[in-house]
């Protein structure tokens, strides 16, 4: 390697250049050094301040040539390059030159971007959002001893005593995305675990989640417990109502734990599945809404065309939709459906006979 660069050198004084800061860099590397330490190798090298920018921290290093603190504001970036790890982007690296860029600022700031992705993911942890599904399932799984628990979220990048959520997510999104947009700016990890997405979060926005995504957050008590219950909430998720924390259904989640027999010899689930997709629509807009002229509003109909719905479903049903016990009987009998075609169909479907 050596021979060839003073090969090169004596033909391309570009080359020479080029092959010398590979050369330090790889030195850098070899000698583990840390982000504070690479940006004021960078700066030295680069004559000019460096910076570099963790997505995952939010925080910015900015280093003079003189390897002390840059002063503020900070110039505008003459260079920059992202950070990758994993083939995630987790961060910047950038230099504020005065003037036109250095023919070489382009190789040096692709190896300062590769020395950074070194440097973060040795004492990080990672600030990737994806994360090995493996030590997700060791935190999440009831099995698990709490040594090996609190050993595989360490690993993962949570501080012990740190609450942890659970989300269990169905999307065609990838999950770094849903991840970031729930949780910017605490720890959050995902992971793809057999049907489902699963998302350890510091803290969630519930508001964050983008259009089609369906979520289940279960409460940060525990990530066993929270993994069970984030499940039991993402079954409750519906068109309507895609987002579910489990602590929201209070004595509603016990219908989760109905057997599927009894579910199926139920009456008034039986009668439902006798029902067109619009009489369920109209049934669980007026349940949830307790009004006809609410309900008209939200399917854009006029309200008497709603009360003859009503009229006729409550005869299919056998049930008096005017009376509270006729709504609360539509009403369970709607949610038990649903969670019976959601175990039905593994959350696969939008479009079950139960779908509200």
């Amino acid at each position: 390697m050596e021979a060839l660069a003073v090969r090169l050198s004596g033909l391309d004084p570009y080359v020479d250049g080029a092959m010398r800061i590979v050369a330090f860099y790889d030195t850098l590397m070899r000698r583990r050094v840390d982000l504070p330490a690479l940006a004021r190798a960078s700066a030295g090298l680069a004559e000019c301040v460096a910076g570099i920018r963790l997505h995952g921290s939010g925080r910015s290093t900015r280093v003079s040539p003189h390897g002390t603190a840059a002063a503020t504001p900070a110039v505008p970036a003459s260079t920059e390059v992202a950070v990758t790890l994993d083939e995630e982007e987790i961060g910047t690296v950038w230099l504020e030159r005065p003037g036109p860029p250095h023919p070489l600022d382009e190789v040096l700031l692709d190896r300062f971007a590769l020395a950074a992705a070194g440097a973060a993911e040795r004492y990080g942890p990672a600030r990737t959002t994806m994360a090995d599904p493996a030590l997700v399932e060791l935190v999440i799984s009831r099995g698990t001893d709490d040594a090996a628990r609190a050993r595989a979220l360490r690993l993962l990048g949570f501080a012990p005593g740190l609450p942890v959520h659970v989300v269990a997510v169905r999307t065609r999104l990838p999950l770094d995305r849903v991840g970031a947009l729930v949780c910017p700016s605490r720890p959050v990890k995902a992971a793809p675990l057999a049907d489902v997405g699963v998302l350890l979060a510091a803290a969630v926005d519930r508001t964050g989640f983008p259009e089609g995504v369906r979520a289940g957050i279960g409460a940060a008590e525990g990530t066993d417990r929270s993994w069970r219950r984030a499940r039991t909430a993402l079954r409750f998720t519906s068109p309507r109502e895609p987002v579910v924390h489990h602590a929201d259904l209070g004595a509603l989640a016990l219908l989760a734990d109905i057997p599927e027999e009894a579910v199926r010899d139920n009456p008034d689930v039986t009668a439902l599945g006798r029902l067109t997709p619009e009489d369920l629509e109209t049934l669980d807009t007026y349940c949830a809404t307790d009004s006809v002229r609410r309900a008209a509003e939200l399917l854009h109909l006029h309200h008497s065309s709603i009360a003859r719905r009503l009229d006729h479903i409550g005869r299919a049903l056998a049930l008096d939709l005017s009376t509270p016990t006729g709504r609360t009987r539509a009403r369970l009998a709607l949610l038990t459906g649903r969670l019976l075609d959601e175990e039905a169909s593994g959350g696969a479907r939008d479009d079950g006979p139960f779908r509200g």
